[in-house]
């Protein structure tokens, strides 16, 4: 498992559900080509990806996460919802929020408790 959380936090940001500050990597395909970034905070319905060049809101993407204690990596289809800029004068860090879409109910238990272990372990129960 990996050991970020003792850099991790609960985000309260009035989203439909918490976010838990966790770097995670993440690829994605962009313009033909897969890139690979890290996802700064994650939820059940979604992820921050940090990124100094993030996608047009509304952008479809496919997304491949590997969580930790997981066997392998999965992918996931999500789509732009809002993006930050680099050098934004909100003093925002840059990139792109994705909002998964039609998520299998295999994967979305597995981030669910992937979540929940780190809601548990962060103690923001």
């Amino acid at each position: 498992m990996m050991k970020s959380a003792a850099r991790a936090s609960v985000v309260d940001n009035r989203r439909r559900s918490v976010r838990l500050q966790h770097e995670l990597p993440v690829a994605y395909r962009s313009v033909g080509s897969f890139i690979t970034d890290w996802a700064t905070n994650i939820s059940q319905g979604g992820l921050f990806i940090n990124t100094r060049k993030p996608l047009p809101v509304g952008t479809v993407v496919k997304l491949i996460i590997q969580l930790p204690g997981t066997g392998f990596p999965f992918d996931i289809t999500g789509r732009v919802t809002r993006v930050a800029e680099w050098g934004n004068r909100t003093n925002v860090a840059p990139g792109m929020g994705i909002e998964f879409t039609d998520l299998e109910s295999s994967k979305l238990q597995r981030i669910e408790a992937f979540v929940e272990r780190l809601r548990r372990d962060l103690g923001s129960e």
